[in-house]
């Protein structure tokens, strides 16, 4: 095949999703008020993987491989914390309800896995402004919140934590009118 950068402007849709363009909402049980305030704070993010495994058996010593299982992998998001820590707060008392620091204890407002897990959304964005796709994430919950680096000699850098989610399972949403719908 030769070199056709025409071709190669035609096949890109819009000219190609922009990493940028997008918006997270994480829908925190234990601290309701912060769900709004993800989508400007949370910095960084990814869409879902998703794995299929494979169930091998062996015949006459071959390994046949058939379609295994569905997996999915924990989420992490980056977030820009601002001075009073809304949103680690929030993450921190969350995970503190699932597992507490000192008691080891899961919350009475915690019993069930209803009750301590939730949903997220990532929204992916078209240089219009329009939403392309919308990604759900269910039976979210944090199993990891990340340290904040802290550095005398950084002086112009904003302080950012991750925080890993372990995720049941996520649905994609194309949105109406986006390219190849």
């Amino acid at each position: 095949m030769a070199f056709n950068i025409n071709g190669f402007q035609g096949a890109l849709k819009g000219g190609g999703a922009r990493a940028n363009l997008f918006q997270v909402m994480i829908h925190n049980p234990v601290a309701l008020s912060q769900t709004n305030l993800s989508a400007f704070m949370i910095q960084a993010s990814s869409i879902p993987e998703s794995t299929i495994g494979v169930a091998a058996q062996n015949y006459f010593g071959r390994p046949i491989k058939f379609a295994g299982n569905r997996t999915v992998a924990d989420w992490s998001v980056t977030v820009i914390n601002d001075e009073d820590f809304a949103i680690r707060s929030a993450m921190e008392e969350w995970s503190e309800q699932i597992n507490g620091v000192q008691s080891n204890l899961r919350s009475g407002l915690r019993a069930n896995a209803s009750d301590y897990k939730s949903t997220a959304t990532v929204t992916h964005y078209g240089k219009s402004g329009s939403p392309l796709r919308t990604y759900t994430m269910f039976g979210l919950f944090p199993v990891s919140i990340g340290a904040i680096a802290l550095d005398w000699g950084t002086n112009d850098a904003m302080e950012t934590f991750e925080v890993t989610f372990s995720v049941d399972y996520w649905e994609a949403l194309a949105q109406a009118g986006a390219a190849g719908t």
